[in-house]
This record gives C-alpha cells, structure tokens and sequence, in this order.
C-alpha cells in the first residue's frame, strides 16, 4: 500500500512539473512517505528526517514534506517536534500535497482528515508491465496491536465498475500484472450498496484483453470464504499464491490480539484451499513475543508452522505502538532475548519447511513474468512465477515478457533455471 502511495506521489509530482532530483541535496522539494506499523520505521524515518533539517538550514526555500502513516499518527505534534517540516498529510490526503505546492502559502500545513479513497491521481510506476490497484481504503478490524486503522481510517469500498475500468485502461497501457490492494481485501464491497463481494471482482477483472496475471494483498483468515477459494481454481488469471496472515498459532493469542478466528479456523481454510488448489504457495505473517505469550503458546505457534509448511512468511517481533490496545499491556512485554530466541527458532522453521514445499518445482516448467538482471549475477535474469516464487535463471527475455522456465534447483526463498527454449534450440 504505501509503494502505490509512494507511486501516486511521484505521478502527481510530475504532472505539477518536478522532476525526480539525483540527490536529496540536489532536491528543492524533500518528500517522505512513512509507514508506522513498527518502531523501526519510525526510528528509520526520524534519522532521514533530522538529515533533510540540515539540509534546509542550508537553502531554507527547500520544501519538507512529510506523507503517510507516521504523519498521521503524531498529527497533533509533528510541526511542534519538527519546526522545519513545511507540509504533512496522512494516507487518506496525498492529493492535498498538490494543493499546498501550487498555493501562495508560506506557512506549515497538516492534512489529516479521512475521506475514504482518494487516489484517483496519476501513477508513475516502478515497472510498465506491473501496476497496484488500490480496491478499499481503510480497515475496520481492531486488531490490538495495530495501528492501521487509527492512520487510514475506517473501510470504503471503490465501486466494482470503477475497478474493472482502471485494471482495463492499465492493461491496455501495457500492464501484464496487477496487485490489488485493501487492508482486508476479502472484506471489499461490504460498504458499496448494492453490496458486492471480492469473489464477484475477482470474476468481473478475469478474462480482461491483455491481462495476464491477477494478485491481491492481504486477506483476513475470517473472511476467507470458499467462494474466493473457488475464483482460485478457476479463473487462469489468478495466480496460485495466498498470503494468509497467521500473527499467532494459539488461540489464546489470537483472542488477545482480537484477530477474530481461533488456530482451528486458520487451519480449516489452510486445508480448503490445498482441496481445491493444492499447488497454492500459502505466505503469512507471524508476531513473535505478544504480550503474555507463553512457551506453551509459541510452540503451539511452531507447530502450526511445521504443520501448514509455508513457502514463506514475514516474521516480526512484537513493537508497540502508540493509541493501540496491546501497548497498554506493557507488565506482560516479554524480555527482548527471550523474544530473539523465539524469533530464531521460527525462522529455523519456516524456512526448513519452505525449502522443502519448494522442492516441488524442481524437474518443472514454470511460467516465469521477467522483472530483470539477477540482483546476484548480472549475466543472469531474474523473475516471478505464479507461485510468486523468485527465479533466477539462464536465458534471453526483456523485463515484462512471460517465458517457459525449466526449474533445476530450489532453495527456501528462490528458485534456479534456464529458459525452456534455449535448452530446445541446444538440444536441436
């Protein structure tokens, strides 16, 4: 979500005349898009931010602008704690930044109010064949360790025709894979009257003229219903990859964090979707260290890992964040060693697990979107499968094209070939 916000800023930009600067010392305008949802970013961020103060002392008519989560969650004292910051604006009112550079203005100005979706503004993409489509804004869940909702405000649903019309205008422009996007995707439609489903989306952006691949970004496991499941096995646009968020494998856990299903109900979508698509590549995220998690709950989490075999998964440890319910539970925080510990034996088994699911590509074909050189080895390219597996692997494609990849070896993150027709034309 906050790339494509990051995407609308620098399309908007452009259409306002600015141009990406070669340096942030060259820039007359410094512009950060942060996100919130852990300490690090923040603690990231404020160090970026202290540096472009230094460079404004030096040209004061330089413009600091401030966007996104972390902005609107210090709203109340973003210009009182950073005096030089000339303009900040939460999520939900990136087009205001538009208004406040082309405005006479020479006072500091905050945008914070919520106003449902406003992103209809140009997008300057980071790949031409590849583009985010952002389908709701907001989220209505109350997870207790989240802050999202706090920052984007509560779920709005963009209509079903809109959609269709903007995935049908990127694909004629050359897009030949889109992500949509939504804190709950599953949950789309919920708002819209008459209400719509994501299934029924999913279904309505099928089939469209140039469009290859379709993916999505993040489900809830309490809305995962059959009927997505379904849309899955049966729609050849969709891709064969579900990141489901797990946060937790005990169901005390998860009833604390007010995630709203129990380890039962994950595992029960976990096994409808391997009935009706069972080569699915299943991600997740997982939080280690919640406040008052006991070894009992993290080896309940351990197990369901071991049990479900991940092909990958985002693992954090527990952050506190500011106006959340779970930050007041600070006399449960667990030490920052034991929480390492745990963080070591998780990734020992997500990892060993992936390695083990991908060894089903080895020996296969896999339809591969071509992204680039290799990041290890530039005489190699690199690209995803449906799987949103990385391959690596020998061959002759531009970024964009899909080529036949024949995979020869597989680690838990990426996977190794050489293009299917090359090895043709060697063998003829």
């Amino acid at each position: 979500m906050n790339e494509h916000d990051s995407e609308r800023m620098k399309g908007m930009l452009e259409s306002l005349g600015y141009a990406e600067a070669p340096a942030r010392e060259d820039a007359d305008l410094i512009l950060f898009n942060t996100c919130s949802i852990r300490e690090k970013a923040d603690d990231r961020f404020v160090a970026h931010l202290r540096e472009a103060a230094a460079l404004k002392r030096r040209d004061p008519e330089r413009v600091i602008g401030v966007g996104g989560c972390w902005a609107q969650s210090v709203k109340d004292n973003v210009f009182r704690q950073f005096p030089f910051v000339d303009v900040a604006f939460g999520p939900g009112q990136v087009h205001k930044l538009a208004e406040f550079l082309t405005s006479d203005s020479i006072t500091a100005q905050g945008f914070f109010e919520f106003e449902g979706f406003t992103g209809h503004l140009p997008a300057k993409r980071g790949r031409d064949f590849q583009g985010w489509v952002q389908i709701s804004a907001g989220c209505n869940m109350v997870c207790s360790y989240c802050i999202v909702p706090s920052t984007r405000g509560r779920e709005v649903s963009r209509p079903q025709d809109e959609l269709v019309a903007e995935v049908r205008g990127l694909a004629a422009d050359g897009v030949r894979e889109v992500t949509l996007l939504g804190q709950n995707v599953n949950s789309y439609g919920r708002s819209l009257r008459p209400r719509a489903s994501f299934a029924e989306l999913l279904y309505a952006l099928d089939g469209i003229e140039g469009l290859d691949r379709i993916r999505y970004t993040s489900p809830h496991p309490s809305d995962m219903k059959e009927d997505v499941v379904r849309a899955h096995a049966e729609l050849p646009s969709l891709c064969e990859h579900i990141h489901l968020p797990l946060q937790s494998g005990s169901s005390a856990v998860l009833k604390r964090m007010r995630r709203t299903y129990s380890r039962e109900r994950f595992l029960d979508r976990v096994a409808l979707i391997r009935e009706h698509v069972p080569d699915c590549a299943i991600t997740t995220d997982i939080i280690v260290g919640f406040p008052g998690e006991t070894d009992a709950d993290f080896e309940e989490t351990l197990a369901v890992a071991e049990e479900v075999g991940f092909d990958g998964a985002f693992t954090f440890i527990y952050s506190p964040r500011r106006g959340t319910e779970a930050a007041a539970f600070a006399d449960e925080f667990l030490p920052h060693e034991l929480c390492v510990e745990r963080m070591e034996r998780l990734v020992e088994v997500i990892q060993r697990r992936a390695r083990e699911r991908a060894q089903r590509f080895v020996g296969r074909t896999l339809e591969v979107l071509v992204e680039g050189t290799s990041r290890h080895d530039a005489s190699r390219l690199r690209g995803r499968t449906r799987h949103n597996k990385v391959v690596n692997f020998s061959g002759l494609a531009a970024p964009g094209e899909l080529v036949d990849v024949e995979i020869s070896a597989a680690t838990s993150q990426t996977l190794q070939g050489e293009q299917a027709s090359l090895l043709l034309a060697r063998s003829a």
